[in-house]
């Protein structure tokens, strides 16, 4: 698919033209960095989906330190498009919490914190799904895939970015025909319940901040050093979490 049937098809589905602007780059990005269960294939998926494409979030609480936003029905990508717009336009003096009630899908969590840390922030940023990942010894899925996006910005104008989902393969593959659905269990093999753990506790710390409907926590502070470039100069040219692909 090329970006502009893409955009065709978005703009039937309601989608106007900042937020098709939004959309597609986002789909743009995860097709570049090799993501294709996050790209393209997406729109397939939401197609399928009741969607409001008129649906604004709104900024309930506005404090130095703390946010809360609201879907309000608008879909996750361009909640989190508008979070991350106005955390750059208005960065936290330190450092600020943020929570989005209501927000799903998130796509990938690696694309937004990249866009803060390119604005200068310090991003962590988790976000919860449809419950798909089992318990290790197995039985029914009990928590979402809750990927962990971290991304560090650095004077060289690379940041890092570290962008990792709980599960052995992605939802997006499975959508994509790029995995089986019994093949999204918790990664790891024999130490998957590690990665379990970082899925039931990701799961709960949004719950608790964002309630039973899906959200996502970010953080951002102010960086106060600069360690990339020389994490860089250690890895001597290997391609670290974030960078793009090989040509």
């Amino acid at each position: 698919m090329t970006s502009e049937e893409a955009r065709t098809r978005l703009e039937a589905l309601g989608f106007e033209d900042d937020d098709l602007t939004a959309l597609v780059a986002h789909f743009e990005d995860a097709e570049r960095r090799e993501k294709a269960g996050h790209g393209f294939s997406r729109i397939a998926w939401l197609e399928t989906l009741e969607i409001d494409a008129g649906a604004r979030p709104m900024r309930v609480v506005a404090e130095e330190g703390f946010e809360r936003w609201d879907g309000a029905g608008a879909l996750g990508y361009l909640v989190l498009e508008e979070i991350v717009r106005a955390t750059i336009t208005s960065p936290p003096t330190r450092a600020r919490v943020i929570v989005a009630e209501r927000c799903f899908p998130s796509g990938v969590l690696g694309y937004w914190v990249r866009l803060l840390a390119e604005g200068g922030l310090v991003a962590v940023l988790t976000a919860t799904s449809p419950r798909r990942l089992p318990h290790p010894q197995g039985g029914p899925p009990l928590t979402g895939t809750n990927p962990l996006a971290i991304a560090i910005p650095s004077s060289d104008g690379r940041p890092l970015v570290a962008d990792v989902s709980m599960g052995a393969v992605t939802h997006g593959d499975v959508l994509a025909g790029r995995a089986q659905p019994q093949e999204l269990v918790p990664f790891g093999g024999e130490q998957a319940h590690k990665a379990f753990a970082l899925a039931a506790g990701l799961e709960l710390l949004v719950g608790a901040l964002a309630g039973e409907e899906h959200g996502a926590v970010l953080v951002v502070a102010k960086p106060a050093h600069d360690p990339a470039p020389a994490f860089r100069s250690l890895a001597d040219g290997m391609r670290l979490p974030g960078d793009e692909p090989p040509a």
